[in-house]
């Protein structure tokens, strides 16, 4: 019996030892996520290949998992660790907050915010605004010569306009901008996946949509930007957002996600997006190459 108690006693504690090294195991990694578009899908990778290369830390990558809101549900459930959020998304759509035009006013908010209600840090910028914008094909643009938002609005129940489904259900989307700008667009406005949106226009389905300003496929499709003259959206400045009970496990993410502070400015990201979306690249090659040229790597 005493040699069954001490076997059984030696098992228990090998299982009690493997457990816990497994629990080691899983505190040493991390889940970075992404939205379900071009540009969210490369800032993730990014971030991903630079906390690989700089900590011991081990990545799982959770890429293009869905919109906005799934994103946010899933950080706040604990599901990821890190993603890419917008200042402007942030405000209107997750805080439900009135549009704030200064960037650095409307980082603070946000920021402040989130670490009070949700416990998830905003890092530093990086330096791009991919604010909302609405664009127009060539022929449109050519045949009213349209320039502004306020310009469209005067033209608008001739032209059919079409988004992404999010766009829809946003403060900062369709129903606020009608209402701003008093824009009645020619019969209802089609709704499709983010991915469709710019080969419909292309196409000639639809005349206007919603864009971000750094899209690699205004370049694609030759389509023309027209101002937000009346500063109805908010600016979009993209920074990587972290759980603070991440942060605590690894304080060293705050330096190593922060060197990207200010790297990508607005020209920089639309090359990189067009790389991505039009010229079809591989998402890890793009961001190893951008890493590497930023000297990030080393």
């Amino acid at each position: 019996m005493k040699l069954k108690k001490i076997i059984g006693l030696g098992l228990s504690i090998i299982l009690l030892s493997a457990i816990a090294l497994t629990g080691c195991a899983g505190s040493d990694k991390i889940v970075i996520g992404s939205k379900d578009f071009g540009e969210n899908i490369l800032l993730g990778e990014i971030f991903a290949q630079l906390v690989e290369a700089k900590t011991d830390i081990k990545v799982d990558r959770k890429l293009s998992l869905g919109g906005t809101f799934v994103c946010f549900e899933a950080i706040k459930k604990g599901d990821i660790d890190v993603y890419p959020e917008y200042t402007g998304t942030a405000l209107t759509a997750q805080l439900k907050m009135d549009v704030i035009g200064d960037p650095d006013e409307a980082y603070a908010v946000v920021a402040d915010e989130f670490y009070k209600q949700f416990k998830i840090k905003w890092l530093s910028p990086l330096g791009f605004n991919n604010t909302y914008t609405l664009a127009v094909t060539q022929d449109v643009h050519k045949q009213y010569g349209i320039e502004t938002f306020s310009d469209l609005a005067k033209i608008s129940e001739n032209l059919v306009f079409g988004a992404e489904h999010e766009f829809f259900d946003r403060q900062d989307g369709y129903d606020g901008l009608i209402e701003a700008y008093s824009m009645k667009f020619k019969g209802e406005p089609k709704k499709m996946n983010v991915s469709l949106k710019y080969q419909a226009i292309g196409n000639g389905d639809m005349d206007v949509t919603d864009a971000f300003a750094t899209d690699g496929a205004i370049k694609q499709y030759d389509l023309v930007v027209l101002t937000d003259d009346l500063g109805f959206f908010p600016p979009y400045y993209a920074a990587p957002i972290i759980r603070n009970s991440t942060l605590e496990k690894h304080p060293e993410l705050e330096d190593v996600l922060n060197v990207l502070a200010g790297t990508i400015d607005d020209a920089a990201m639309t090359e990189l997006n067009y790389k991505v979306d039009v010229e079809g690249q591989d998402v890890a090659v793009v961001a190893k190459e951008f890493l590497n040229e930023r000297g990030l790597l080393d």
